[in-house]
């Protein structure tokens, strides 16, 4: 047996890399053939067209890849999904199978030698796998044993505390509602998710300013929108359904302004996928001024446009900004708009990367308009100063009273497909009392108080020691969380690590004393119980609850279902609860009456989610209420810009994903919209950098980040000339990610600033 410990970072070998000409437009052909060609691969052509036939159709399964709702009405009959849509279900029903053979004739050592796009590939989990302590090789146990291990070791803690139970944005309604119950039971609220890492600035920050950790807009009012902003985000490659959003903007008339380090091609111009006749075209031009800001100059930025904004009402009093709103809407509006003139354009600009004219293009647009959106991603929350980021964006909104009516409003882009629905289901470390309090009389149990860990307090606790079990549901912690290598201690240091999964992954090789996987069925797959087949439910980005039915037979007849699972791990561990777990699993209507029991806006839960399309949940701040607030009323903010410091050598750093990647999982090694074929260990930089740094193209580097006097590396990059402003840089997670310090958060949410790391370069 080797003690040598396994590989938490993805392997530094090169993988040999082609550039090619970035392309003039998004989508297209190319994207329908790379859609189809994983597609067919993975499943076989008879298959793979059953799969996409009723891929987010009103009768069909939820793609598990991004939140991006489904139009209310019609469905595209072509293709309601994009290419990686496409891509997340073919790796889901692929044909490829982790069988305990396969386990048995590799060892975790050999396994963590491969990258995470090899790991991928191995295939769906198809049975229940133990990993002994001391034991290179995982093995095959029954589901009733892995239960009894986790119900042991979770009841011979000294305390629920010393538990982490992880969540990802893929689980069900019913399964997060579930297992949120089950570990509230227990004892803890140490349920940290997915969205600790990437949008929990955007629900800090909107829950103070508009009293809803949600975004406020609905799919169509992009039909009726004057102007939409997209900032720190890529929708081409992220959530590509959203170009036909944008599309329906420019063709009724509206305007786009994109703010990004990077010119994203998709942004820029796009060929519609649904629509045939315009696939020979030269696509749709999208944005109608490009500001390309520097990496983390967003608040900077804002402010100026407010403060030329303020200029133009001085000049032409209550006609710039709408007083009525902010009058009868909102507070702090004095002491916002006082504190602008702290700041003059002279110091900001400089932040930016941008000059003046430029700014002033935009200040112009949107004084011109009414009806504005704003979009974002993790180019905004994964900073030091992240929720200062989305407050600025409401700050601006409430100016021009775009909250609130139709073709107005806040639009966070979640990732994924449920990561809303698991924190409206109860997934959160930081439970509201009346939540609680709904807990406590359907259930009749004593629900704890004691706020629980985040995804940074979690690794923190299990690097201390002071958490010895951890339970993740879905995802691939090790590739998603910041500071690989001590993320990888962490999760070392306990007693046992379980992951519930549908495919192999890093996490399963990165483990504790003891380790389970545990197999559950895909969105793809039917869900059989004891009452007959069954339905999950999920909750796209703008709070529509919906159901989700997968058609095709389970991969191995040894998979469980999410909700099972949960129930099988809740009736080993809790000894006394009045919850009849294996009586919810008959039939998961059972669940959804709970659901309803407990959380505001699920009335008739199960007779209105059987309407096709589902329904709508509450929001206030689309309502034009924000009663929920503590003032009452929407919220100025005062922000500030980015405190970050460079010396001469340094620059700052942000990981992004591939056009191959969703999340962690690597469907291939392309990133055709950046030019990068079959490579994932690139910098972009900017040629001047690259000349003053002595550097050529291909040139191979190392990669240092510094915090606080601690350093970290990153070893074997190749430079890439790259249209980004000087002393910015980029590139891909997880390959970076132990460059990001698990110290390095933002205020107030405590997300990684993934985006904002101080690195040097250095050649290889």
């Amino acid at each position: 047996m080797s003690t040598k410990k396994t590989k938490a970072q993805p392997p530094e070998k090169l993988t040999g890399i082609k550039l090619t000409d970035i392309p003039e437009s998004a989508v297209g052909t190319k994207a329908i053939k790379s859609a189809l060609n994983h597609v067919f691969t993975e499943t076989g052509v008879g298959r793979g067209i059953g799969l996409l036939k009723n891929l987010n159709q009103k009768d069909g399964f939820d793609c598990p890849g991004c939140a991006w709702p489904d139009p209310d009405e019609k469905r595209a009959f072509l293709a309601e999904y994009c290419e990686n849509g496409a891509k997340a279900v073919a790796e889901e029903a692929t044909k490829n199978k982790v069988s305990p053979l396969f386990f048995a004739t590799h060892s975790v050592e050999e396994l963590s030698e491969l990258s995470d796009y090899e790991i991928g590939k191995s295939g769906r989990i198809t049975h229940p796998m133990l990993l002994k302590e001391g034991s290179s090789n995982y093995e095959e146990i029954s589901w009733k044993d892995a239960f009894s291990i986790i119900g042991d070791e979770l009841n011979a803690l000294n305390s629920p505390n010393e538990a982490i139970f992880y969540t990802s944005g893929r689980t069900s309604n019913e399964a997060a509602y579930l297992y949120q119950l089950f570990v509230r039971q227990f004892g803890t609220n140490n349920l940290p998710d997915c969205s600790n890492m990437c949008h929990e600035s955007s629900g800090s920050a909107l829950s103070e300013t508009l009293g809803i950790g949600k975004g406020s807009v609905t799919l169509d009012d992009f039909n009726h929108a004057d102007l939409v902003i997209v900032i720190g985000q890529n929708p081409g490659t992220n959530h590509p359904r959203m170009l036909s959003a944008l599309g329906e903007t420019k063709k009724n008339g509206g305007k786009i302004i994109t703010i990004n380090p990077l010119p994203e091609v998709g942004l820029m111009k796009y060929i519609d996928p649904q629509n045939p006749i315009k696939w020979l075209g030269k696509g749709q031009e999208l944005t109608d001024l490009f500001l390309q800001v520097k990496i983390n100059g967003d608040v900077a930025l804002l402010k100026i446009i407010m403060k030329k904004m303020k200029e133009k009402e001085k000049e032409q009093p209550n006609t710039i900004f709408n007083h009525d709103f902010i009058n009868e809407k909102t507070h702090g509006f004095e002491s916002f708009i006082a504190d602008l003139d702290n700041y003059s354009i002279e110091e900001l600009l400089p932040q930016t990367g941008l000059t003046l004219p430029e700014i002033k293009k935009a200040a112009e647009l949107i004084i011109n308009c009414d009806k504005i959106i704003t979009c974002w991603a993790m180019g905004l929350t994964q900073h030091k100063n992240g929720v200062d980021n989305i407050r600025e964006v409401v700050n601006l909104l409430l100016l021009k009273g775009s909250i609130g009516k139709k073709g107005a409003g806040t639009c966070p882009v979640r990732g994924h497909s449920n990561v809303q629905g698991d924190r409206t289901m109860g997934i959160w470390e930081k439970p509201k009392e009346n939540f609680l309090q709904a807990l406590e009389k359907e259930f009749q149990f004593n629900a704890p108080r004691k706020h629980g860990y985040d995804v940074v307090e979690a690794i923190e606790a299990m690097h201390n020691h002071k958490a010895k079990v951890f339970i993740g549901m879905g995802g691939n912690f090790i590739s998603a969380t910041p500071d690989t290598e001590f993320t990888a201690d962490a999760l070392r240091n306990c007693n046992l690590t379980v992951h519930v999964s549908t495919k192999l992954n890093r996490s399963h090789l990165i483990h504790g004393k003891r380790a389970l996987i545990l197999p559950c069925l895909g969105r793809s797959e039917k869900d059989i119980q004891s009452s007959g087949e069954q339905f999950v439910t999920v909750e796209n980005s703008m709070g529509v609850v919906h159901q989700s039915s997968g058609h095709l037979a389970p991969c191995s007849s040894e998979l469980l279902s999410e909700p099972a699972i949960v129930a099988g791990i809740a009736e080993a561990t809790l000894k006394d609860t009045t919850v009849p777990w294996s009586e919810l699993i008959t039939n998961y209507d059972l669940i959804r009456n709970k659901i309803e029991a407990t959380i505001n806006g699920f009335t008739d839960y199960n007779k209105r989610v059987r309407k096709k399309g589902g329904f709508y949940l509450p929001n206030n701040a689309r309502s034009n209420d924000f009663s929920p607030t503590k003032t009452g009323k929407a919220n100025f903010s005062i922000n500030v810009p980015s405190d970050i410091t460079l010396e001469e050598d340094q620059f700052i750093l942000m990981t992004i994903r591939t056009h191959d990647q969703y999340n962690t999982t690597i469907y291939g090694l392309h990133d055709r919209y950046r030019g990068v074929l079959n490579e994932r260990r690139v910098i972009f930089m900017n040629p001047e950098d690259m000349k003053k740094m002595k550097l050529s193209k291909m040139d191979h580097v190392n990669l240092i980040s510094h915090y606080e006097g601690e350093q970290r590396i990153a070893k074997n990059f190749l430079v890439i000339p790259y249209s980004i402003p000087k002393q910015c840089t980029a590139t891909y997670f997880p390959e970076a990610n132990v460059l990001v310090p698990i110290k390095s958060t933002a205020r107030i949410s405590n997300t990684p600033a993934s985006k904002g790391v101080i690195i040097s370069i250095e050649r290889s």
